[in-house]
This record gives C-alpha cells, structure tokens and sequence, in this order.
C-alpha cells in the first residue's frame, strides 16, 4: 500500500507556479521618524521627493501618497513602502506630515 502525504501539493493547473506563500509583515519596523529626500538618480535628471519610514500599513500609506498628491498638485506613487511625489515639494511635505503627528526630518541633498 502507497502512502501519500496530502499536505503537499505536487500538481495544479489552478494557479500556475506553486510558491510557499510568504508572510509579509503588515506595518514596517523602524525607528518612527519619516526621512524626506531629494532624488534624481536613476530618473533622467528628473527629481523627486521621497518619504520613507511611516509606519503604517500598505493601504494608510497610499491613502497618505493620495492626499500628498493632492495637497502638491503633482503626480506620484507608492513603491516598496517608499511614497514618490514628483519635483522637490519637501517643504510642503514635511508641514502636511508634521500636522497628522509624524516626526520628520529632511535627509539627503
């Protein structure tokens, strides 16, 4: 007699390649100050400024990004936890942060 182990998925047509699903932790470690940088690196010449170290969970973050675009009349993202606002609007962003309670500093050039 075969004994087989269900607990392992050998073969599925379902969902394409079978991965271990990974836990990701939902709000970052860190130490709680948010770092506003300047960056072009990367983006033909372009600048723009970077927030890292909210810590928050992914969708406080973008509802964050979404009124930080809102606020600078500008374009932006959300990338790996890091909040991309388009040209240097590190003053106005650093004012918005600083009023909803956030500890910030201005990093970089």
């Amino acid at each position: 007699m075969i004994d087989f182990d269900s607990s392992v998925l050998v073969f599925s047509t379902d969902k394409g390649r079978i991965t271990p699903e990974k836990e990701s932790p939902s709000v970052p470690q860190g130490d709680g100050i948010v770092r506003l940088k300047r960056e072009t690196k990367g983006r033909k010449g372009k600048g723009v400024s970077t927030v890292n170290g909210l810590l928050v969970d992914n969708s406080e973050l973008k509802k964050i990004a979404k009124e930080l675009k809102k606020i600078c009349g500008c374009g932006g993202a959300v990338k790996d936890g890091i909040i991309e606002i388009q040209g240097d609007q590190r003053d106005v962003i650093k004012v918005f942060l600083e009023k909803k309670g956030f500890e910030v500093k201005l990093a970089g050039g």
